[in-house]
């Protein structure tokens, strides 16, 4: 059964489900979003149009940010959070050396503590570097860095199927107590459970909230090359739960 959805019928993003994260972390102690990204996030690269969320990075920005890309940040904290759940986006992915679009959780209150030890969800994570066929699905959790842990898997889809930048995908994680599974397209790739997870504490079955960005740069995908053209979308056609 649908629980809950944002269709992106209308002409703006619905605030009474979502709120912007602006800036490049610093104002939160996290310059470059404790990764080295490189984009300044600003509301103005977002748009709501033909029934789907477009979040765009550019470079060279003119909006008097303090960065050479801009890009856009959205969560659902205290709007729409979720337990134990299906949760589900069809998504059109950019691409491009440097390009880093993610859609994840984080959770609501923090019942554990800071990150990570409250867990983190990552539902589909793709970098551009990989080419335009492979996701990964990952948790975090465990304490204080250097014992960060996570778990991590990735996905490339066959030749034979459109490439993730060509057309719309789904991606979905299915919460139960104690158990995580990813999906692509309703093609089941990786699950964790709790018991895989010890001796660290399992922060998952606590309440989460969504997020949709598209970083810039970082440790991870590595910075925009030559080949790296702008501006980049990452385009939203639906984000669905089902209980």
């Amino acid at each position: 059964n649908l629980l809950w959805s944002d269709e992106f019928n209308g002409d703006s993003l619905d605030l009474t489900k979502w709120t912007f994260i602006n800036g490049n972390g610093c104002d939160v102690g996290l310059c470059g979003w404790g990764n080295n990204e490189l984009e300044w996030y600003t509301p103005s690269n977002t748009k709501v149009a033909d029934g789907k969320l477009v979040i765009e990075a550019r470079k060279f920005s003119t909006d008097g940010s303090p960065a050479s890309y801009t890009s856009s940040k959205i969560m659902s904290k205290g709007k729409a959070d979720f337990g134990s759940r299906r949760y589900e986006a069809s998504l059109r992915l950019p691409f491009g050396h440097g390009i880093w679009p993610a859609f994840w959780m984080l959770p609501s209150f923090g019942t554990y503590g800071g990150w990570p030890h409250s867990g983190e969800i990552d539902i589909m994570e793709n970098i551009g570097k990989e080419g335009t066929n492979t996701v990964h699905g990952t948790v975090h959790y465990g304490l204080d860095w250097p014992q960060h842990q996570y778990a991590e898997a990735g996905i490339t889809i066959s030749s034979e199927q459109s490439s993730l930048n060509e057309t719309y995908h789904t991606y979905s994680v299915e919460r139960l107590p104690g158990i995580i599974r990813w999906y692509i397209d309703d093609i089941h790739y990786s699950t964790i459970t709790k018991k895989e997870m010890k001796p660290y504490h399992w922060p998952f079955d606590e309440d989460f909230y969504f997020i949709f960005n598209m970083a810039v740069g970082g440790n991870w995908p590595g910075n925009p090359n030559d080949d790296t053209s702008f501006p980049q979308t990452l385009e939203v056609d639906y984000v669905r739960v089902y209980e």
